[in-house]
């Protein structure tokens, strides 16, 4: 066969030049017009090693193709037989899954988890006990302050406000703090069997509740206030003349009433001198005050003279003549 023939099974000569073979005939074989690029189809991933002098090379990543190749001759393969490349970031290793594009947040709690329309409604219910604490702090400040503007003219509304869940027996800024001593005493008469009526001597009541206390390290609470509050509040709600001022003054002689009932129906005493077979039909409450002496070393001058003040009697009603209401 001719050496210059141009068939599949035409023989070159060495010397003869290479003619390129169409692109879409299998087997071709294209040569590079540089003599140190590399021969062979590039394998993305795989390590190129091109035999130049600066030794084997190492790609970043892999590589993936940009479209199909484009035909031989074009402005863009003209200066190189390989298809444009473009370099893509390696995935992290040891991970089976993609990296997400955002890392995911903490779950909420608290407020924060609820919808925006149950964070409003317990925003609400915070701003109004907030208004609720304040108030309230502002009326007990009223209440226990000396009397001021406010006082005298929104005193009412203060007192509606304070009386009777709220109530302080403590004042702030006091002018006159308490130097005296104060004892609640009673006396009673009680019908016999016989039909006769005997009135009792005075009970000192106040001074047996300190017997009581004194050495006690866990006195009771009705020891300690029970007399106290009731003749403050009786006190609060009556004139001079023991007359009542208001709604509550007949409630607190019914509750001084009571007490008095009850502690003279317990009293050993009033057992002994009666023969335990008594009612009590009526009784009769009494304050004796006396100034707290001064200390030595004090120039002041006060009366030891207690005084005393003595209500008018009170009937005591069936259902409670036997020991308070039954």
């Amino acid at each position: 066969m001719d050496a210059n023939d141009e068939g599949s099974d035409a023989r070159h000569d060495p010397d003869a030049p290479s003619r390129p073979a169409p692109p879409g005939e299998p087997g071709a074989r294209v040569e590079s017009p540089d003599p140190d690029a590399p021969t062979g189809s590039p394998d993305p991933g795989m390590r190129s090693e091109p035999a130049g002098p600066s030794g084997p090379a190492e790609a970043v990543g892999p590589t993936e193709l940009v479209g199909p190749p484009e035909p031989a001759g074009s402005p863009r393969s003209a200066g190189s037989p390989w298809p444009a490349v473009r370099s893509r970031p390696s995935e992290p290793v040891g991970s089976p899954w993609p990296a997400e594009p955002y890392p995911p947040g903490e779950p909420r709690t608290g407020v924060a988890a609820l919808s925006l329309r149950y964070r409003i409604g317990v925003a609400l219910a915070l701003a109004v006990v907030a208004v609720g604490v304040c108030v309230h702090l502002g009326m007990t400040f009223l209440h226990v302050a000396p009397a001021n503007t406010v006082t005298k003219a929104h005193g009412k509304a203060v007192d509606d406000w304070i009386y009777p869940e709220f109530e302080q027996n403590w004042k702030l800024f006091a002018p006159n703090p308490l130097q005296q001593n104060i004892s609640i005493q009673v006396r009673a008469g009680i019908r016999g069997p016989d039909g006769m009526t005997v009135t009792t001597g005075w009970y000192d009541l106040s001074a047996e509740d300190g017997r009581a206390i004194d050495g006690n390290l866990l006195p009771s609470h009705t020891q300690q206030n029970e007399l106290r509050r009731a003749w403050d509040f009786y006190v609060a709600t009556h004139d001079g003349e023991n007359r009542p001022v208001g709604l509550r003054g007949s409630l607190s002689e019914s509750y001084l009433r009571r007490i008095m009932v009850l502690r003279l129906d317990r009293d050993d005493a009033v057992r002994a001198a009666t023969g335990g077979a008594g009612v009590i039909e009526r009784v009769q409450v009494r304050s004796r005050t006396s100034n707290v002496p001064p200390p030595e070393w004090s120039r002041e001058k006060v009366s030891m003279t207690p005084s005393y003040r003595e209500l008018p009697w009170w009937k005591v009603p069936q259902d409670e003549a036997a020991g308070g209401v039954r």
